[in-house]
């Protein structure tokens, strides 16, 4: 990969992993549901002109898509980021969503992996329950169940991606933003009474989380990430993804007063490792093809 489309990878993986930091701060004071919302109401304001109609036959595709990814992934996720006391855990239990796409795509979608991609996602799902024996993580376990169905849905909603045709990255935001919107106010409104209400009386730095979330981990961060697998195949991009979720516990620790144990340690490499070797499987059959 040329030095110059290293430099923009390190762009997405530097919005994302500060994503956390900048949401963190802002669910101090925005419910979670309605953050969501903000986050994809913003969003859809520059994407609504470059949206493309779906082809016939694909609006129930994409209305799922749009709800288990815009809905219940981010909802939940930001959900679980709030509920947690730090950002290394959410950041590193997010990425079990690749072995549950695995998984999920041989189930519903008949595709086929190697006896070594199997031990991959078996090493992340174990990454999982030792990192939840972590005392920074025994005191919030609600946060790291949270998290697991977050990523359940992302999985979920990558899967039914895959069915989707003649919609670039920019109308799948698009789209995204338009249908989560409602659905995420009404949740909101139920949930998380009073939260609309206070929105008049919160401070810039949730203002900025909404803004960043938006315009920099979303329309930035997604729009270099489509222009990158535009030049160069998806598994050689990926791998490199999980620099997000390493930077996220520095920033962690450097902000948020992160202290990881011996389990959390132990139990993120091990779910990081079989999502790079996952990753790693994925970019040699590439090159094989």
């Amino acid at each position: 990969m040329p030095a110059r489309d290293l430099l923009l990878l390190l762009l997405v993986v530097l919005s994302w992993a500060i994503n956390f930091l900048t949401s963190a701060l802002a669910l101090r004071e925005i419910p979670p549901f309605l953050f969501t919302a903000l986050r994809f109401a913003l969003l859809a304001l520059p994407l609504a002109f470059f949206l493309k109609r779906p082809a016939p036959g694909q609006w129930p595709r994409l209305i799922a898509v749009c709800l288990c990814i815009g809905v219940l992934h981010f909802g939940l996720s930001f959900s679980a980021l709030k509920a947690a006391g730090d950002l290394s855990s959410p950041a590193i239990v997010m990425q079990s969503y690749v072995p549950m796409t695995a998984l999920l795509a041989w189930w519903l979608l008949g595709e086929r992996f190697a006896w070594r991609t199997g031990v991959a996602i078996a090493i992340s799902f174990c990454g999982v329950l030792v990192l939840g024996f972590d005392p920074m993580v025994l005191d919030h376990p609600l946060a790291v169940v949270l998290m697991l169905v977050s990523a359940a849905f992302l999985a979920l909603g990558t899967v039914l991606m895959k069915g989707l045709r003649g919609l670039d990255m920019l109308s799948q935001q698009g789209w995204t933003a338009l249908i989560a919107v409602t659905p995420l106010l009404a949740i909101s409104l139920i949930l998380e009474p009073g939260g609309v209400a206070a929105l008049p009386g919160v401070s810039w730095v949730a203002w900025l989380g909404a803004l960043y979330a938006a315009f920099v981990s979303s329309l930035l961060g997604h729009g270099l990430y489509y222009v990158l697998v535009q030049r160069h195949p998806v598994a050689q991009v990926t791998p490199w993804l999980l620099l997000a979720p390493v930077i996220a516990i520095g920033l962690g620790i450097a902000f948020w007063g992160d202290r990881p144990g011996p389990s959390l340690w132990l139990g993120g490499a091990m779910v990081l490792g079989g999502v790079l070797l996952i990753a790693l499987r994925n970019l040699a059959k590439s090159r094989t093809r």
